[in-house]
């Protein structure tokens, strides 16, 4: 329990709003004929909520005398991480399906916060559709089952076609190293000083996302033994790939290449990047997600009918173009049942209704998810749903993934402490990467780290 409730410290705002939120739900666990339903509602992110919406309905229908209580929890990133920690606390605000990260699934089963579901899914006559590493996702630490998972992503550059041509870049555009993302956007800076040439999210603000599709991003492509945070059970400290990685950062923040550290420190930055500077054509590139474009789709939150037109994909480069010649990251979310829970088969009940082929073909076309159903992958539906499918589940080949330890998450912060000091100038990549390595021997024990060097 005490390694997870770590995630928590220093939000204590955070916390007393959790709080508040979980409490104006407590009395919907009185009964096992209610079960409530925790999950992330932020920005541009409002698929979910609406889907949720609909499979209440109709879990409802299907089970007449059962409630569902949706508790949509307004908060990005690690603020949604330390809300829905607090309310697994106690029986009371404990939710009954939680929208879980595949990241903190072994350290929230370890905390006692997840139920195993085992029992559950070996009777469901679909779980055989789900691919063997989409089942992994999962699991905990003890090999127990602990989440179905909705889909997975895969990470690349977004960028700007029109833009590119205006700037005399060539379209489609292949960068083959890390220099030649950033003669890109120098390019872009003096053809067009009005438009940001580069994202990169970075700092404590986008939590998970500037480690992620951040940090991670550069560090798992760069050239060197150390281009990894964990290897043989044990955490990678003195990388110079590591401080190769920071002074990427540092030459976009610092360098006029990105936004302001103080807009790129904005908690909604990834929302304004989404929903206006994109389609605005006010950002030239953007190193994201490829759910992206499910805010440009008629479902989504911001309509843009020219944005396949507008946005091409390239995958983001190896830092000297060294073998595979591209880095990605995959991660993806689960439905996961509380341990806490009155009735555990409701709460699986509707797990599988919202994962069932037709709830998951909904969710994974409206969210641009890459299927981790068969069935779902084989439909022509969602095959012909978005022009990027092709492209985005094609960087699987060499995608890599988070530790999926109890630790990561205090280790993320490090990274992301360290993006931060760098971006805003405070430390140099080299003070910063030392910090790193002196917090995370803190984190985990000397003894549990191993030198790059």
């Amino acid at each position: 329990m005490k390694r997870r409730t770590r995630i928590i410290a220093g939000l204590a705002a955070v916390a007393v709003a959790a709080v508040g939120l979980a409490g104006c739900s407590s009395s919907s666990s009185a009964s096992s004929d209610t079960i409530k339903i925790a999950y992330q509602k932020f920005g541009a992110f409002q698929q979910l909520d609406a889907q949720m919406k609909e499979v209440k309905t109709e879990y409802e229908k299907a089970n007449p005398g059962k409630t569902v209580t949706l508790v949509p929890i307004q908060a990005q990133g690690n603020d949604y991480y330390t809300k829905l920690a607090l309310m697994n606390k106690a029986p009371a605000t404990a939710p009954d399906v939680m929208y879980e990260d595949t990241f903190l699934i072994k350290s929230d089963a370890e905390a006692g916060y997840l139920l195993p579901l085992d029992q559950y899914v070996d009777k469901w006559d679909e779980w055989d559709q789900f691919y063997d590493n989409a089942k992994q996702a999962g699991q905990g630490d003890d090999g127990k089952i602990y989440g179905v998972s909705m889909g997975t992503d895969t990470r690349a550059l977004w960028y700007n076609k029109d833009l590119f041509e205006k700037a005399g870049l060539p379209v489609p555009w292949k960068p083959k190293t890390w220099d030649d993302v950033l003669a890109a956007a120098k390019t872009l800076k003096e053809k067009d000083p009005n438009v940001i040439p580069f994202n990169i999210y970075s700092g404590k603000a986008q939590g998970e996302a500037s480690t992620m599709q951040g940090f991670e991003m550069l560090l798992y492509g760069a050239d060197g033994d150390g281009n990894t945070l964990y290897k043989d059970k044990k955490w990678v400290v003195g990388s110079k790939q590591f401080e190769d990685s920071l002074k990427f950062i540092k030459e976009v923040y610092q360098g006029g290449l990105g936004p302001t550290p103080q807009q790129a420190l904005d908690t909604n930055v990834g929302t304004t990047i989404a929903q206006t500077w994109l389609p605005e054509g006010k950002l030239a590139i953007d190193l994201d997600g490829s759910w992206q474009s499910g805010t440009w789709l008629e479902s989504g939150t911001a309509p843009w009918k020219e944005w396949n037109d507008v946005m091409g994909q390239a995958a983001f480069p190896t830092q000297n173009g060294q073998a595979p010649g591209y880095n990605s990251m995959s991660g993806g979310w689960t439905l996961a049942v509380g341990s806490k829970s009155k009735n555990p088969q409701a709460a699986f009940d509707f797990i599988t209704t919202f994962l069932s082929k037709d709830g998951s073909l909904k969710y994974d076309t409206e969210n641009s998810q890459i299927a981790v159903r068969k069935d779902v992958a084989e439909d022509p539906a969602y095959t012909g749903a978005n022009p990027t499918f092709e492209f985005f589940s094609g960087l699987v080949q060499h995608t890599n993934f988070r530790p999926a330890t109890s630790d990561y998450s205090q280790v993320s912060n490090a990274i992301q402490v360290a993006m931060e000091s760098v971006m805003t100038g405070q430390q140099t990549p080299a003070e910063a990467a030392k910090v790193y390595d002196q917090s995370v021997e803190q984190v985990v024990g000397k003894d549990n780290t191993v030198d790059a060097g």
